[in-house]
């Protein structure tokens, strides 16, 4: 059985005084009893113990008692608020109301506002581990019921011989498929880079070689797009994977080519102290510091219906962030002046020692 934090302290300190004012009592008495007589062997110098004397004792036992009690219940208070602040918050919690917080009592020791902060804190991240579950499930079924609808309705209409199966009809039909496997492909990747789980298949490689690639890849698609493509790609040899590397890099690239089209894209990669950096900076529309907070979150788009008409799923930076990551990097948007928005990789520059292929 449980017993009361309050109460516990409380029975501790007048433990406490009563064993301390037993030892004085008794040694009060003992001192009397036997120490006067051996130090004053006259008997008209010995003192003799009054009833009132034993009364005086124990009124001032009582009072010790009772401010002891006092001082107790009162510590046991400030201890003990913050604990039940932090219980009520916590069952609240276990309910499903990840808005509770805990509130610190006036007077509470450091320790205890130590505690409120890491649990309001932890609180904090739930309801926003939670508030971001609930939106990713949303968008998820948003992000596959278009071409689920469209792939049953044209499977349907073939069935009841309305649309004829010609190869461009087929065409579509596998676009569709190839939409759908990049979405859940996507998902996939940013599930296990959350749960740390993310392969990596690492080897000795040049940022700069990385990057080219991944530009040279894109380079018609961008130039379609309208877009003046400059690069400074500048040596910066780390140890990571190459495939995933290039994966962020083309998913910085798309992004350019869909929300920033008739602009002037800048890639440069270069070493900076122990860490190498690739850069990709665009002179488009941008984003406005709110919308840049949220720019790494699943599914998230500035413009939900330019976003699905260009293509975009909403997944293209949360999984440049979960590949930096699992590097031991970040990712990140450069606060800038000018119009534009800037997205900045940073790696650690590992020796090559540090470095581990899976095979």
């Amino acid at each position: 059985m449980s017993v009361n934090l309050n109460a516990r302290i409380t029975r501790t300190m007048v433990a406490l005084t009563l064993i301390a004012g037993l030892i004085v009592y008794l040694g009060l008495m003992a001192y009397l009893l036997f120490i006067y007589e051996w130090l004053y062997p006259d008997p008209e110098q010995v003192a003799v113990w009054r009833t009132a004397d034993t009364v005086m004792v124990l009124l001032l036992l009582a009072f010790g008692l009772l401010t002891a009690s006092g001082i107790g219940w009162r510590l046991a208070r400030r201890i003990v608020e913050p604990l039940k602040s932090v219980a009520g918050a916590a069952r609240r919690i276990a309910t499903g109301d990840f808005s509770a917080r805990a509130v610190l009592p006036s007077g509470s020791f450091r320790e205890a506002a130590d505690l409120l902060a890491d649990f309001n804190a932890m609180a904090e991240r739930l309801e926003r581990a939670e508030s971001e579950l609930a939106y990713s499930n949303s968008a998820i079924a948003h992000e596959l019921r278009t071409p689920l609808t469209i792939l049953r309705g044209r499977l349907q209409g073939l069935s009841d011989g309305v649309f004829d199966p010609t190869p461009q009809l087929y065409e579509r039909l596998i676009a569709h498929v190839d939409s759908l496997s990049a979405i859940v492909e996507e998902l996939r990747t940013l599930a296990l880079g959350t749960a740390g789980q993310l392969d990596l298949k690492s080897g000795r490689l040049d940022l700069a070689d990385a990057a080219g690639a991944a530009v040279s890849g894109l380079e018609a698609e961008l130039t379609a797009a309208g877009i003046v493509l400059t690069r400074s790609l500048a040596p910066a040899e780390t140890v990571a994977d190459q495939a995933r590397l290039r994966q962020a890099f083309v998913a910085v690239l798309e992004n350019c080519r869909r929300y920033a089209p008739q602009s002037c894209v800048h890639v440069e990669t270069r070493s900076e102290g122990d860490e190498v950096v690739f850069r990709c900076s665009d002179t488009g529309p941008g984003l406005s510091a709110e919308n840049q907070a949220r720019a790494f979150d699943r599914f998230w788009r500035a413009d939900e219906s330019r976003g699905r008409s260009l293509g975009g799923s909403g997944l293209g930076l949360p999984i440049v962030r979960a590949i930096a990551r699992a590097h031991g990097g970040e990712a990140r948007i450069v606060p800038q002046t000018s119009p534009g928005l800037t997205v900045e990789i940073r790696l650690p520059q590992r020796p090559a020692s540090a470095g581990k292929s899976d095979d």
